[in-house]
């Protein structure tokens, strides 16, 4: 059974392609120092590594001597050193506070980042470690959803709190949490809906449902986690921003790594908003999930 970093090397593979192809390019010709950084920039960019981090890391690059026998390895090496650096202030371990009984974990996003299949995943992951799992149905406006969530619960044993199509969402996780306190869950998952076509009205619903939720547990949402989709790039950056001035969102799980060549949208993620990364996600199974590593997503991105 392979691990999950044999996993993630298979999934970035599209993005550590292009970066290999291109360090090799760029490193093997008899180029200017001028003409190596402007490409090294150029391909950065492409992996969406996104403007901060890339600066910072050509900064570093240059100040050092290149000469067109440098060995591509090293470089390799230096650049997911650089790459590392970025990301390990948000390698951050998740962490359920016993005290919080239920640890009420709120999941927001747009639709189709894979929001409902990652509450399914960590269902499991956290129903495997011994804890009493519970999900809340909060996408009210999607029958999809609701269903999806439901066949996760069956598949695992994990109780799945539901209202009729179109309900209050408010409403309804009001008295999802009040039956997860009386059958004395350990963890709540709560779906959200993820209209930002509509950014007030989600906007408003999200602040509900927090308000809603405070009412019966004063210090929850323990954890506001975003869902984004690594294939959307940058958009994924500016959806991260956007929900974080809806609400207090302190952490975020990455999907769909192993359908994209903008793997680097990580690094552009941990640079600009320093909210800590949890978990990534490199397939549909529920092992296609694990915690984030700095290090060895690094090393993935450069195919080392």
């Amino acid at each position: 059974m392979s691990s999950f970093f044999q996993k993630l090397g298979q999934g970035l593979k599209k993005t550590s392609n292009n970066l290999k192809e291109g360090i090799k390019d760029i490193f093997t010709k008899e180029n200017l120092d001028e003409d190596v950084i402007n490409g090294l920039e150029e391909l950065l960019y492409s992996a969406d590594l996104g403007v901060s981090a890339t600066t910072e890391i050509i900064n570093k690059f240059s100040q050092k001597r290149f000469d067109k026998d440098m060995d591509v390895e090293k470089i390799k090496e230096q650049l997911a050193k650089d790459i590392s650096d970025i990301l390990q202030p948000t390698e951050q371990e998740f962490v359920i506070d016993k005290t919080n009984s239920p640890f009420i974990v709120l999941m927001v996003g747009v639709n189709g980042a894979g929001k409902t299949t990652s509450i399914g995943k960590l269902g499991k992951k956290f129903s495997s470690l011994g804890y009493k799992v519970s999900f809340i149905a909060g996408d009210t406006f999607r029958a999809a959803a609701v269903e999806q969530l439901s066949v996760w619960g069956e598949r695992n044993n994990i109780r799945v709190y539901k209202g009729a199509p179109n309900c209050d969402s408010a409403g309804l996780c009001y008295d999802g949490i009040k039956e997860a306190i009386n059958a004395q869950d350990d963890i709540v998952f709560i779906d959200t809906a993820g209209r930002l076509q509509n950014k007030k009205g989600l906007m408003d619903e999200l602040q509900k449902i927090i308000r809603v939720i405070k009412k019966i547990v004063p210090d929850a949402p323990h954890k506001t986690l975003i869902t984004i989709d690594a294939t959307t790039g940058q958009n994924g950056l500016d959806q991260v921003k956007t929900f974080k001035e809806l609400v207090d969102v302190n952490g975020i799980i990455v999907t769909k790594l192993d359908g994209t060549s903008k793997g680097g949208i990580l690094v552009a993620i941990s640079k600009e908003t320093s909210i800590p990364i949890y978990y990534i996600g490199v397939g549909e199974g529920v092992d296609d999930m694990d915690v984030f590593k700095a290090k060895d997503f690094a090393k993935g991105l450069l195919g080392l």
